[in-house]
């Protein structure tokens, strides 16, 4: 069947009408013919928005790990599944075949049921971007345990916070990690945020820098010994297709994180059909996203997708910068790299650095390039286009969530005509919409609202973890029978989509609504900016006025400030209009980010309204020193 591998535009358009003419039928043609199943579905769909409740492919049976692993054995038993590329360059790699992971996955399966965990429980990992962080994911998954991994940068405080949540019985992590030339005492962490969560019975410690690390005695236990005396043999839990697979944390601006529930078939027929498309992965390709599986990206993407598929699929434990920052390239030209899928924010920071880091890397193995994480600038866009793709690897920008487990709006390779900072047209089975304030459709093109899904599409996730009622308030409450986003997008005048931010990043300036995407697109096309953030504060005659933190280039010349300002609003007016322009522009040293990348713009909204009293929680940040540096930049 051609739909599940779509070669050129037509094609595309032809599957996507098909997708949503008919979505049982397209979705039940991709599940019969793609997957292994040990029982079939009873009905492919039931859902209601209103309540709002969603099940895909209901009464099957089948075991992911099975789709991941075990089909793969007799014709790619011997291919490498995971290449896992060490934090330090002089290490050798690691390449894990099919058959390795198979016998991998199932002894730790059969360690975590030596200690009682079972079908229905949750574990919590907290693991570095080592073999054992995916090992153990499947494992889980294996046996029908619920992981909730937790990216492992994460404070004690934020990591109790997400244990206590879901409840969870055991703690898979390492006596320590490396980034870069430093090491982070991960077990020292865990043993913090254990002082709050009383339903830990052990915790299961891999060895990766070989710290000297306090173990609790009756509760924490060396990982490998374990290993070494499992079997090989574990036979896979049969799953019903809404059983959950996992749950992951996301945070919103206020409250507490959200445990995002994502269950097990129609995730895995999303995740794998989304990976096959939006990369065009090939036989023997090697595929690599730079993300970290403490993310939605990771575990979509890094994990679950591509070993559906069969792919080779890189784990990087290290960052960009070291030991210098040609070290991306460095590992795309090692490994022949084919596909390659990074974040906007890695983009721009090795932009800064110039060139010369790139020119001496052969980077010909690429065929694609990916975005994800927030919308890509121009500038960024056409960096990586000349010099990372040299302008024949197509650029696929993908707009999804967490929340809705993958790939949503992209480009198909080689098929989608790109166009800079567009996200382009709905993956088959998507239907979106644009909605105004008042709750009505706003049909046509050459339009902007907020944007909405229409209709279930497989991976979404079904709920949050204990607490139905905040799942339906945030996501199904603003506009009726539909799924908000909570993002703004623009439609052009060929009907491609591109993401305007989120809607709490929308600033009503003298009574018009301004995206701060496009002002700071605008900015960061000046020659001397690498980076801004645009917010709101409270102004005496517009309402709101709009302050810009802007940080600059360091190319080595003197520029003055104030002519720099001048420009940037120059620009603005130019490009939007003087309405957009900043009452105040701050250059400083960073901005405050989440670990995937996101600016914490609440944070940069209470400094610009000099209010500095209470800044929340700003434990889970990347960088949380850079905020004291704002604020005194900013006094």
């Amino acid at each position: 069947m051609s739909n599940y591998h779509i070669k050129n535009l037509e094609e595309y358009f032809q599957v996507y009408r098909k997708s949503v003419r008919n979505p049982e039928n397209f979705w039940e043609e991709i599940a019969e013919e793609h997957f292994l199943w040990r029982k079939r579905w009873d009905k492919v769909l039931d859902w209601d928005f209103t309540k709002p409740e969603v099940k895909w492919f209901e009464g099957a049976k089948l075991n992911i790990t099975e789709n991941c692993i075990d089909r793969h054995l007799v014709t790619r038993g011997n291919k490498t599944a995971i290449l896992f590329e060490p934090n330090n360059p002089e290490e050798e790699a690691q390449h894990i075949t099919y058959n390795d992971l198979y016998k991998r996955v199932n002894k730790f399966a059969n360690v975590l049921k030596s200690k009682g965990i079972k079908k229905g429980d949750r574990v919590c990992i907290y693991l570095p971007m080592i073999p054992e962080l995916a090992i153990s994911v499947l494992a889980c998954a294996r046996i029908g345990a619920i992981h909730s991994v937790v990216f492992a940068g994460f404070s004690s405080n934020a990591l109790a916070t997400r244990i206590n949540d879901s409840e969870c019985k055991m703690v898979i992590t390492s006596d320590g990690s490396y980034r870069g030339n430093k090491t982070i005492d991960l077990k020292g962490i865990v043993d913090e945020a254990l002082r709050e969560c009383p339903t830990i019975e052990n915790v299961l410690v891999a060895k990766r820098i070989n710290a000297n690390i306090q173990m609790k005695v009756g509760r924490d236990i060396w990982l490998q010994p374990l290993l070494n005396e499992a079997s090989e043999d574990c036979e896979a839990e049969v799953m019903d297709a809404e059983d959950p697979l996992f749950i992951l944390y996301t945070s919103g601006s206020t409250g507490k994180p959200k445990g995002m529930l994502h269950t097990t078939a129609g995730y895995m027929v999303y995740t794998a059909y989304t990976f096959k498309n939006v990369f065009q992965y090939k036989e023997n390709d090697v595929y690599w996203c730079t993300a970290d599986i403490g993310w939605i990206t990771g575990h979509s993407y890094i994990v679950y997708g591509p070993l559906a598929n069969g792919a080779t699929t890189v784990m990087f434990e290290g960052v960009p910068s070291y030991p210098d920052y040609g070290r991306f390239w460095e590992i795309v030209e090692k490994h022949k790299i084919n596909q390659f899928y990074t974040a906007p924010t890695a983009i721009r920071a090795l932009a800064k650095e110039g060139l010369s880091h790139v020119d001496n890397h052969d980077l010909s193995s690429l065929k694609i390039l990916g975005t994800v994480g927030e919308p890509i600038n121009e500038e960024a866009w056409h960096w990586y286009d000349d010099n990372i793709g040299k302008r024949k690897s197509p650029i696929v920008d993908t707009w999804w969530q967490t929340e809705t487990g993958g790939i949503m709006i992209t480009p198909i390779p080689f098929s989608t005509p790109t166009k800079p900072t567009y996200a382009t047209l709905p993956f088959p089975g998507i239907q979106p919409a644009l909605m105004d304030a008042e709750g009505s459709e706003i049909k046509g093109n050459q339009v902007e609202g907020r944007l909405c899904i229409k209709f279930p599409w497989p991976s979404m996730a079904r709920t949050i973890w204990g607490n139905h009622q905040r799942y339906k308030d945030t996501y199904f409450s603003s506009f009726e029978n539909k799924y908000f986003t909570g993002d703004g997008a623009l439609r052009d005048e060929v009907g491609y989509y591109r993401i305007t931010g989120r809607v709490d990043d929308v600033i009503i300036v003298s009574g018009h609504n301004l995206g701060t995407a496009p002002i700071e697109d605008a900015i960061n096309e000046h020659p001397a900016v690498a980076e801004s953030a645009i917010v709101g504060f409270p102004h005496d005659i517009k309402g709101n006025a709009l302050y810009g933190y802007v940080i600059l280039k360091d190319t080595g010349e003197s520029r003055n400030q104030e002519n720099v300002r001048k420009e940037i609003n120059q620009i603005i007016t130019e490009q939007i209009g003087p309405i957009a322009k900043l009452d105040k522009i701050q250059f400083t040293q960073g901005l405050p980010k989440t670990r995937s990348g996101k600016i914490m713009r609440r944070i940069l909204r209470k400094i610009a309204s000099k209010d500095i009293s209470n800044l929340g929680d700003t434990s889970t940040l990347l960088n949380p020193e850079v905020v004291q540096g704002i604020i005194d930049e900013a006094l």
